[in-house]
């Protein structure tokens, strides 16, 4: 049939290579673009930036403000959480040393050298949470407890033992023995000393559940931090 057509018609319909060619182009080139749209179009993961606290400042302008700024910064937040205690006693160097906020007495003791050998320490909570500006004493002599039925009062025989009670370390026992201070009392002392993490001084007592303006006034000078 095609040779009936006519020659022009023929040369028309003639598929050559060089046609051929181009219109593999034109298809290798519209194949290449689809895959560009649709990589491009493809989903992508998306990081969720970091929620900075209050007040926090971001790492890289912690990097870019060197090192001198940083140390600076640092060492006033040290300074800031730090507590001073007065360690004495039967350590190998007593004297006050500065300790990080929530020390121990085990830590206040190594700060100090260590417990000299052969020294008595049952008495002694090393456990206990430190607070700012008591002191801790090393190896003085256990406290003991009231006599039974015993009164109050702090002379011989009162259970109070040289110098004032310390309301750190006591116990519930030692407690007991003071002028006007029951065994609930005490235990109330001993309740608050746990929850506060100790005594900072001797007015603290007034803030107990059953002392008044009176009893404080007897136990004042019977009593230290």
């Amino acid at each position: 049939m095609r040779e009936r057509l006519p020659l022009w018609l023929q040369e028309r319909c003639e598929v050559r290579p060089r046609a051929v060619a181009a219109v593999g182009v034109v298809l290798l080139a519209a194949v290449g673009f689809a895959g560009q749209q649709y990589w491009s179009a493809r989903p992508r993961a998306v990081t969720v930036p970091a929620v900075l606290a209050p007040g926090a400042v971001p790492a890289a302008a912690t990097a870019s403000a060197g090192a001198p700024a940083a140390g600076v910064g640092a060492g006033g937040a040290a300074g800031a959480a730090r507590i001073v205690v007065d360690v004495s006693g039967k350590v190998r160097d007593p004297g006050v040393r500065r300790l990080p906020a929530g020390s121990r007495v085990e830590d206040a003791l190594a700060a100090a050298g260590g417990v000299r050998p052969g020294t008595d320490t049952t008495g002694l909570n090393r456990a206990r949470v430190l607070v700012d500006g008591e002191q801790v004493v090393v190896g003085a002599p256990a406290q003991p407890p009231p006599a039974a039925g015993a009164g109050g009062g702090s002379g011989p025989g009162s259970g109070l033992g040289p110098g004032p009670l310390s309301l750190g370390s006591a116990t519930v026992a030692q407690l007991d023995g003071l002028p006007g201070v029951g065994p609930v009392l005490a235990q109330h002392i001993v309740d608050f000393r746990t929850a506060r993490g100790g005594f900072r001084s001797v007015e603290e007592l007034r803030q107990v559940d059953g002392i008044g303006e009176r009893r404080f006034a007897d136990l004042r000078t019977l009593v230290r931090p």
